[in-house]
């Protein structure tokens, strides 16, 4: 199954849908007939919803029920960018409404927006498509086309001058990152203590320029064309974006990218098709994005290190909740061992110097 696929709602994740629907009638243009609710089955982080009119499919997303860190499900910032890149980075939905949790019927914040139609793959190609190594190829590479236009958008000239402080953002990063991780942190979990010392140290004392960061850049946060499926029509999940060094938003997505000679270890978190035949490995996509854009990534190491550290960080705070808890969701319970593994990797690659 490639095509996004939805679920009954799970467990303590409904919502008043007659409230919901009252607003949006009220709200978006021309929105008529009762809808159908139904959630989607991927995503670990905020709740994302499939609201489907007779004539209008629509998207709902809002923050996750119970404990949560305040920067991490911002409804408000995520529809705020996606708003701003629309004119200019077509890749995006387009949004219709937001609220704030004051003024919520859900007593949460909560946006709402088009539906794009495609195909949502996760760990692997699927078979039926039938591809050759020039097709994953020539999506591998509009992937990251897609990642060096987004670093290329001028911010200011869309009015997101005010949307962060690109200045000092290295050092805020690992800062933060270290707090959300000791508030998140469970006794069943490496401390990564070693490894937050390291980052701390080696943190580069020169940032390389300012731009859009998505902060979650994968594959699977990607829909594909129904036809041509190495086309791109749009890049989902924009809730940690932010403004900062771009190779803090390329660190972070090659930190996902399991490469087919990874080891056992490492395959086991693979969840996208970055190991597929025809996929450039880390190393190839490091040289294809600085022949892109001229980085300097002579220092590169840091950048993958760092996001090693936060993909653990993000994966035990999701763990935290369940290990609380505060959500049901059984596909947590092993997320433990993610964090785990990846307190390995990290000193791993701080030992060796490579990605």
């Amino acid at each position: 199954m490639s095509v996004n696929p939805t679920i009954d709602i799970r467990e303590g994740e409904a919502f008043d849908l007659d409230a919901v629907d009252a607003v949006l009638k009220a709200e978006i243009e021309g929105l008529s007939g009762t809808p159908i609710l139904k959630q989607y089955a991927s995503g670990a982080s905020n709740l994302t919803y499939a609201l489907d009119y007779p004539e209008r499919r629509l998207v709902l997303r809002r923050p996750p029920f119970g404990t949560k860190p305040k920067s991490g499900h911002d409804m408000h910032r995520e529809y705020k960018i996606m708003t701003a890149l629309k004119p200019v980075y077509p890749s995006v939905p387009k949004t219709l409404y937001y609220v704030d949790s004051e003024n919520s019927v859900l007593g949460a914040e909560f946006y709402v927006m088009e539906r794009v139609e495609g195909h949502l793959i996760h760990t692997h190609i699927p078979k039926d498509w039938n591809w050759d190594k020039a097709q994953t190829r020539k999506l591998c590479l509009s992937f990251f086309d897609k990642l060096v236009e987004l670093h290329q958008v001028d911010y200011k000239a869309i009015g997101l001058s005010d949307f962060g402080r690109p200045e000092g953002y290295v050092e805020r990063q690992i800062l933060g990152w270290n707090k959300r991780y000791e508030k998140a942190y469970t006794p069943d979990v490496d401390a990564f203590e070693d490894v937050r010392e390291w980052l701390a140290e080696n943190r580069p004392k020169t940032e390389k320029g300012a731009a859009i960061l998505h902060g979650d850049f994968r594959i699977d946060n990607l829909i594909l064309d129904l036809d041509d499926p190495t086309k791109i029509n749009a890049i989902l999940d924009w809730e940690i974006s932010a403004l900062g060094d771009p190779l803090m938003d390329l660190g972070n997505t090659l930190a996902y990218w399991i490469q087919a000679d990874d080891p056992v270890q490492m395959q086991s978190l693979s969840r996208q098709p970055s190991g597929a035949p025809g996929m450039l490995t880390r190393k190839e996509v490091l040289v294809y994005y600085a022949d892109k854009t001229g980085a300097d990534v002579s220092n590169f190491h840091f950048y993958y290190v760092y996001g090693i550290f936060r993909l653990a960080v993000i994966i035990q705070q999701i763990y935290y909740r369940y290990y609380h808890g505060q959500t049901k969701d059984e596909r947590f319970k092993m997320y433990v061992h993610m964090v785990n593994i990846l307190g390995g990797v990290a000193r791993d690659r701080i030992a060796s110097g490579e990605i």
